[in-house]
């Protein structure tokens, strides 16, 4: 089914009823379609009404890279600026969002909490020591002496090679340490404003093997009162580990020691060189068991698909029929480039072949251990939660805007290169929560109710049920009919008796209010054959008018409006909404199966068609001078009754 324009269902105009007409009234008119309990169909709500928007991800200069590359911003710094506030970046320049955040998650690094900061203010404590008394020096020479010493910071902790007496005062059961993360959960708390603005409690677990990444964002529901109680796990013995598994012991003892509750989220899956998702073994060589998986399903309920380090969504080399899977690929090597990448690695690191994959080791454990939601974030290390191209604040202090940030590589070695201009202006979450509390954004975060964009706020619900028809879709409120009939995006579809029939499916999309219009929804669909294979397609279902499909069933592009030299588009092409019901034409009741909502925009700008129309220079070589941003859903899984 094509497009359905959510304003079909428009009232008579008032001049109809000008004239002295007797008003009949008929069968159809007397028909039971209206959802609500009360005329008000506002009155006794209990549902999400609008997404709230946020970030899971963000570093200030107390994380130890952050700093060491030129963030000076502070926690307090970065609550201020995420709630709406203009602030002056590390580089000097003045910054504000166009709109506030709903919500923030701070994830500092738990490793060497705070020791950048004594560094830089080369406290006695460091530079008695000579690796700290060398990098302190650096730091103070400035320029590339500056930049040397980050680097040998980096490569140093990296090896597991910093002086163990220097490093043991940044680590769990120091007192500096405590005190660090003290503070932290105490300035959340400060600004915390229920209803308003909420601050989420959080860390980051930076697993890293061999230069592999195993990183997760931890995210508490509770206030520092409780969260307090504890201090970051860490990856580096004695104190931490880098098994994702010992997090999760650790994760159980919080939660049993203050009654509190705590998630976790992994992100940037394309950098672990095909560990992140493993099928067969853990990258200890352990096989996947029972364990495992049942531990994963628990305290994983999120993914973060998109975010600056590359989209982790699809790979066109896992998905050769998606004509959209190539979207900005971090594909080079692992996290530090140390290794190459090569397409075997592939399966085990993006998000939709971790969710077919899931599928399988539920059939042989009973569990499935990727059955994660999408979340968005920005990942950004300068304390600026910056997704909007016209507004994009780099990675690090070292690319804030100016006119070089796109001179020189992101990353350069012998195994390959990241470009500056492959940084992407990604991403942000989307929380269906009742209320703008930590409670309430953390449970929805749990019953995967959220969906990531790649920036754009564009609202996108999707739900799933066996009886949805196109009179269901005759309503501003369609939610109100999706909630009754059908499950949100992160259920589960439960199985029919009338194996005859097949699932459909609502879903709808507004652009967001000062963005690009629409160009269609699309469901993906994964399932396990017949055979035990795993399998992908990928519907097109709403589209923007002016285009059918051609004979082979592919839609035709929608158009390029994109004005290169001066960094802009039109909103001439494209739908500011789409919705639809699209019912699977190719279900099989005794299938596993998973569907999700891929929402495009029309092309639009990247952020550096607004560097090089803001400070007079070239787009870099081989760099896309048009982009279409998009929306992931997360999904909602069907399992047969048996």
């Amino acid at each position: 089914m094509r497009s359905i324009s959510l304003a079909i269902l428009a009232l008579a105009s008032s001049a109809a009823f000008a004239s002295a007409q007797e008003f009949d009234i008929n069968e159809n008119q007397l028909r039971d379609v209206y959802p609500g309990e009360a005329y008000s169909p506002y009155a006794g709500r209990t549902f999400p009404e609008r997404p709230l928007w946020g970030d899971t991800h963000l570093h200030t200069g107390q994380s130890m890279d952050a700093g060491g590359f030129g963030a000076r911003l502070t926690q307090e710094q970065a609550w201020r600026f995420a709630r709406g506030e203009e602030i002056t970046a590390s580089s000097g320049q003045p910054v504000r969002l166009s709109r506030p955040l709903d919500w923030l998650v701070i994830t500092e690094h738990s490793d060497g909490m705070g020791l950048i900061t004594d560094i830089l203010d080369a406290i006695p404590g460091v530079t008695k020591f000579e690796q700290g008394r060398r990098w302190a020096e650096g730091y103070r020479a400035g320029g590339q002496e500056a930049v040397e010493a980050t680097l040998d910071l980096i490569t140093t902790f990296s090896q597991g090679a910093v002086e163990p007496d220097l490093f043991k005062q940044y680590q769990p059961g120091a007192r500096r340490y405590a005190s660090i993360w003290s503070d932290n959960v105490k300035t959340a708390d400060a600004f915390n404003d229920p209803g308003k603005f909420t601050a989420l409690i959080g860390f980051e677990w930076t697993s890293l093997v061999k230069g592999n990444n195993l990183h997760r964002n931890v995210i508490f529901r509770d206030d520092a009162e409780r969260a307090g109680q504890v201090v970051p796990f860490t990856m580096t013995p004695p104190f931490g580990s880098p098994d994702p598994l010992d997090l999760y012991k650790w994760m159980q003892t919080y939660e049993e020691r203050t009654n509190g509750a705590v998630l976790a989220l992994a992100h940037n899956g394309n950098l672990s060189n095909g560990i992140m998702f493993p099928v067969e073994a853990q990258y200890t060589g352990k096989a996947i068991d029972k364990n495992y998986v049942e531990q994963r399903a628990k305290w994983e309920p999120l993914y973060e698909i998109t975010q600056i380090k590359g989209d982790g969504e699809a790979h066109p080399f896992l998905s050769p029929n998606d004509e959209f899977a190539d979207y900005y690929n971090w594909d080079v090597g692992n996290l530090d480039v140390s290794v190459a990448k090569t397409n075997d690695m592939l399966a085990g690191e993006y998000a939709r072949e971790a969710l077919k994959n899931g599928m399988l080791l539920e059939e042989k454990f009973g569990t499935n251990p990727y059955k994660f939601g999408f979340s968005g974030a920005t990942d950004s290390h300068t304390g600026l939660a910056t997704f909007e191209e016209d507004n994009f604040f780099g990675k690090h202090t070292g690319y804030e805007p100016s006119a070089e940030r796109l001179a020189h590589p992101f990353m350069k070695n012998e195994n390959g290169e990241l470009f500056a201009w492959q940084m992407v202006a990604s991403g942000i979450t989307g929380v269906w929560a009742r209320e703008n509390t930590r409670e309430s954004i953390f449970d929805a975060m749990q019953r995967k109710e959220v969906y990531a964009t790649t920036g754009p706020r564009m609202m996108v619900r999707l739900f799933g049920g066996w009886d949805f028809d196109d009179t269901d879709m005759s309503t501003r409120n369609p939610a109100i009919i999706g909630y009754r009939k059908g499950v949100p995006m992160g259920g589960d579809l439960m199985p029919k008796p009338d194996a005859s029939s097949a699932p459909n499916f609502m879903v709808f999309a507004l652009r967001d209010p000062i963005g690009a219009n629409l160009d269609r929804i699309q469901i993906v669909k994964g399932w396990v054959d017949a055979d035990g294979n795993t399998q992908e397609k990928v519907f097109d279902v709403a589209w923007s008018d002016g285009r059918e499909p051609g004979a082979n069933g592919k839609l035709p592009a929608v158009g390029n409006t994109v004005d290169v030299a001066n960094a802009s588009w039109t909103n001439s092409i494209g739908a500011s909404e789409l919705a639809t019901i699209w019912t699977d034409p190719e279900f099989d009741p005794g299938q596993r199966a998973f569907y999700y909502a891929r929402v495009l925009e029309i092309p639009t700008p990247p952020w550096y068609l607004y560097d090089a129309f803001r400070y007079g220079i070239a787009i870099p070589d081989g760099a896309p001078t048009s982009q279409q941003e998009r929306a992931y859903t997360s999904p909602i899984w069907y399992t047969p009754a048996s």
